[in-house]
């Protein structure tokens, strides 16, 4: 399959057919990892769970969270959610 190289931006696209998508399960917004092989061809497949970047991830939206007051003793006192 020959695949053609767009203008996106100020950057060029490669678009992948539907069909490869579903295929790998690949979906909008995920991870993929690309690497040049040494005969100079590219490799795309779907980028490992990184356990490290997650809950760097994390701490940040926690961090951006604003901490609220705790429902736990209104909870012990009988309060209902």
């Amino acid at each position: 399959m020959h695949l053609h190289i767009a203008k996106w931006g100020n950057s060029l696209a490669l678009r992948l057919p539907a069909v490869f998508l579903r295929t790998f399960a690949i979906k909008e917004g995920d991870r993929v990892q690309v690497n040049i092989t040494v005969d100079g061809s590219i490799n795309i497949r779907a980028a490992k769970w990184d356990r490290k970047a997650f809950a760097d991830e994390l701490k940040i939206v926690r961090d951006e969270m604003p901490m609220g007051q705790s429902v736990i003793e209104e909870l012990r006192r009988g309060g209902r959610y």
